[in-house]
């Protein structure tokens, strides 16, 4: 898809199918989201792939009960890993470490899109609790659950967030 035409068409998306992910949309979207720029190329992220349905509906519940992460046939969540980036960035690697992750995911997002899938970004959470259910040390930034979409949410109109041309 024409790029403009994809992030038109990106919708927000709560329902799934169930209907696994093909070996290949996975291997897209992990090989989408591991080449995101990242600062100094640190690649200060890691990201894990939950398909197990135990983990799926531990992830939904540390979600404060958002169930249609459980309904995903595959769900990534993304982390932010700070002493990656702050042994060469110091104090600031942190934000930059949060920044990988979030374009990593980014970039993940829009291949679910470009492959015709769905996803949601989840970031409301309990940090610890996602930290714990995937035995991850790092800093979580969001939980992406993807699968074929079985909603059609209306288009939210968008504000031109430009402050000025200087």
């Amino acid at each position: 898809m024409e790029y403009f035409d994809l992030i038109k068409a990106r919708r927000s998306r709560r329902a799934f199918k169930p209907k696994p992910l093909t070996e290949q949309q996975i291997k897209s979207i992990v090989e989408a989201a591991n080449l995101a720029p990242s600062a100094g190329n640190l690649q200060s992220y890691s990201f894990y792939l939950v398909k197990e349905k135990k983990a799926k509906e531990k992830l939904a519940e540390a979600a404060f009960g958002q169930g249609f992460i459980s309904e995903a046939p595959a769900v990534f969540v993304f982390f932010a890993k700070a002493p990656v980036s702050s042994k060469k960035y110091g104090e600031r690697g942190k934000l930059y470490a949060t920044m990988d992750a979030t374009v990593a995911a980014a970039y993940a997002q829009l291949a679910v899109e470009n492959l015709g899938l769905g996803t949601v970004w989840v970031g409301a959470f309990n940090e610890e609790k996602v930290k714990e259910i995937l035995n991850e040390d790092g800093l979580p930034i969001c939980i992406l659950p993807v699968g074929y979409p079985n909603d059609n949410p209306e288009k939210h109109p968008r504000q031109n967030r430009l402050k000025k041309v200087i």
